[in-house]
């Protein structure tokens, strides 16, 4: 999320390395934000502008090149063992996280060839040269991605701890947390209001706050951890102007002093071509929005309060305890999900052969499966918020990556390459197109220091 003008440093006892050229061949590829996570997995946190990036993955490099990879520290050198120890997690992290968006894709849109057009969407992402290189994208796809299809699997408690995990490894993952509070607040309407049972839905609030405060800790006590190093037993004087707040927020200093984020204050005539670089991850991603909302109006203003019976119970899945536990499992295997994705590949069959696809579209019935189907909800109001913020506080040029392990982006993608070929086939060759010209262009950008996102 950040960038360093600092150039990579070389070790400078390569000369008693047993092989010195293969140690600088991976030095070298430690740009941008890897300078960062290698030199706090080798030396911990010196300075304050390293606050911004959190442990999880430095602790897992240091951890890693100490036990398995601490051996070739003689043959390449101690810097470039951390470097390969980065780029060994994120790579095993980023099939992890593949096969989690599979799954949860399976789950959710209850249809194979959506879920496989979709995973493979995500395989080749825009961002793709950042999953493989050492920065947070992979280990935090892996974590929130993991953590919602446990969450909507019934298993809460792995879900708390894969979501608290992926708030330890970027500052945004702890607004998953606003996963179980979309949970929290159906399931206290329906024990206050349906079962009329307003004990249960007190319960129902109190685990659901829980849950959230176990997501929000990680990043909380990192906060914590960071007031203490810096400000901590200094006299007045000495204090960083943040130390002196009334909420000392550590991370939010860091952001508006050395990087400039703030609300609108990357809205500048010199910022426009970063702007236009973020268009095409943005306009994908308002625009699947806005597309879910013109087309399930009553679901979307509604929060999922006003859905239709029968997507209630084929749709909203994770929200109501009995259903977390005997649809989620047999959907899982598979076999519920089978019937309905064949249903609908009969029904997308008939609908490609009708020649006016326009009407079929506006008389288009109950969908249960699939990009518009109401489990979808909880994913789009993640997605909006994400996006309302890379465009209006973030550096603008990040979003490419910012936005990557948002599930809907790719969902709707597919949907758009298969719902009628002849009036998104052009859409479905700008998405390919697209992917793959920042994959080239990235790779070449970013192993070479120039700036990329």
């Amino acid at each position: 999320m950040f960038k360093t003008n600092s150039k990579p440093v070389h070790n400078s006892s390569h000369q008693s390395l047993l092989w010195p050229s293969l140690g600088s061949a991976i030095e070298n590829g430690i740009v941008w934000d890897s300078v960062y996570f290698v030199r706090i997995a080798q030396c911990g946190y010196e300075y304050e502008q390293s606050y911004a990036f959190l442990p999880l993955l430095p602790i897992c490099i240091s951890f890693l090149s100490r036990s398995v990879f601490g051996p070739l520290v003689p043959v390449i050198g101690e810097r470039a063992v951390l470097g390969v120890s980065g780029y060994l997690i994120n790579n095993v992290a980023f099939v992890f996280s593949a096969l989690y968006f599979y799954r949860l894709s399976i789950t959710i849109l209850k249809d194979s060839e959506a879920a496989l057009l979709s995973s493979i969407l995500f395989c080749f992402n825009p961002a793709s040269i950042f999953y493989s290189s050492i920065y947070t994208e992979s280990l935090y796809s892996f974590l929130s991605i993991g953590g919602v299809y446990h969450l909507i699997s019934g298993g809460n408690s792995l879900a708390v701890l894969y979501l608290a995990l992926s708030g330890c490894a970027r500052s945004n993952g702890v607004v998953n947390a606003g996963y179980f509070c979309f949970q929290t607040m159906h399931r206290a309407y329906d024990a206050m209001f349906q079962k009329r049972k307003i004990s249960l839905a007190f319960l129902v609030v109190f685990a659901g706050a829980l849950h959230c405060a176990c997501i929000f800790a990680p990043f909380i006590a990192f906060q914590a951890y960071g007031y203490q190093n810096i400000c901590v037993g200094r006299s007045h004087d000495e204090l960083r102007p943040w130390c002196k707040a009334r909420v000392p927020l550590l991370y939010n200093y860091i952001q508006s002093h050395y990087w400039g984020v703030g609300f609108l204050r990357y809205f500048q005539l010199k910022q426009l071509p970063n702007f236009l670089l973020a268009s095409p991850i943005l306009s994908l991603a308002f625009c699947s929005i806005i597309h879910y909302a013109k087309s399930r109006p009553q679901n979307f203003f509604s929060l999922g309060f006003r859905t239709s019976s029968e997507e209630k119970n084929c749709g909203l899945i994770f929200l109501l305890d009995s259903l977390s536990s005997s649809n989620v499992a047999s959907t899982s295997e598979i076999s519920p999900v089978k019937v309905e994705e064949d249903l609908n590949l009969k029904r997308r069959k008939k609908v490609i052969k009708r020649d006016n696809t326009a009407a079929y579209m506006e008389s288009e019935p109950v969908v249960r499966g699939g990009y518009l189907s109401a489990s979808v909800l909880p994913f789009v109001l993640h997605l909006g918020f994400m996006a309302v913020t890379a465009f209006l506080v973030m550096h603008v040029q990040v979003a490419t990556r910012f936005l990557s392990a948002n599930p809907p982006l790719y969902w709707f993608a597919s949907y758009m390459m298969m719902t009628s070929r002849a009036k998104y086939g052009i859409w479905g060759r700008m998405i390919w197109g697209y992917s793959a010209a920042y994959i080239f262009l990235g790779s070449l950008l970013f192993s070479n220091f120039y700036p990329f996102t």
